[in-house]
């Protein structure tokens, strides 16, 4: 009998724990709640316990965490008409729940689109050598664009990574030519000083050795050596350099000294 006389209680009390269920809400540290009130924005509230009228009041729960979207490969026409497929990511949170909501329908949605269309803009205005050896550049300039447009929307973009520029095969060959033959003018351009800063050296170490004949005697004295060493079949008599300018001048003197008249003539 007792427990007959509490079923027609039993189906409200359902009921209104049921509702109270619904009306009770926990949102964590990194979430917030847009609180809309028959239709019309009443505020943003949490963290913590929030009591929502049901059928009154709605809310969104919207997340403040950094979110990582990966924008899809695109195919990007270079400054030098070269096709390229690119495909970056994108790193960007909600700063203003209030305008993540109402200014947008979906932010997350619209930020990707929004990044693709940017990179191909951004990326369009360079060249493929840009592409590959300004990286740093060319994101930052990515991220301000996305920046200042996704403001109105409550959105702050933190950082625009680009991942890969793929290439075709007849592109990679031409570039892996034009470093080789970059790398052989650069060993032609270093060959080149070497030689010329021998020959200054040379010229120098001539200019000391005329000035100073001992120098010259040592010099010739460290190529005799040197000739024995590198063959030890050749025998070698040193001759002396005084014997040698002796020669040489009276040769010399020979040459300069006028001819005797053809008696024939």
């Amino acid at each position: 009998m007792i427990f007959g006389d509490l079923i027609p209680y039993l189906a409200p009390t359902v009921v209104l724990l049921l509702i109270l269920g619904s009306a009770i809400k926990i949102l964590p540290e990194y979430q917030r709640g847009v609180v809309f009130f028959l239709g019309r924005f009443q505020g943003v509230k949490g963290p913590g316990l929030i009591i929502v009228i049901p059928g009154i009041q709605q809310i969104i729960r919207v997340d403040l965490r950094v979110i990582t979207l990966d924008v899809p490969s695109q195919d990007v026409i270079s400054k030098d008409n070269v096709t390229v497929r690119v495909n970056a990511v994108l790193y960007f949170r909600v700063v203003d729940p209030e305008r993540s909501i109402i200014r947008v329908e979906d932010f997350a949605a619209a930020t990707s689109q929004l990044a693709q269309t940017t990179l191909r803009s951004v990326l369009g205005k360079h060249d493929l050598d840009e592409m590959l050896s300004e990286r740093d550049k060319l994101n930052n300039d990515i991220q301000e664009i996305i920046d200042t447009q996704t403001e109105e929307w409550g959105i702050k973009v933190a950082n625009v990574e680009i991942k890969h520029v793929d290439l075709n095969e007849s592109m990679i060959r031409a570039i892996a030519r034009q470093a080789e033959a970059e790398r052989e003018r650069r060993a032609k351009v270093i060959h080149a000083e070497g030689e010329l800063q021998a020959s200054k050296k040379l010229v120098e170490a001539a200019e000391v050795m005329s000035a100073n004949s001992g120098a010259m005697q040592l010099r010739y004295l460290q190529t005799l050596a040197d000739m024995s060493t590198s063959n030890s079949s050749t025998i070698v008599f040193p001759l002396p350099m005084d014997m040698m300018k002796t020669f040489m001048e009276k040769q010399k003197q020979g040459l300069n000294k006028p001819k005797d008249p053809d008696p024939g003539e």
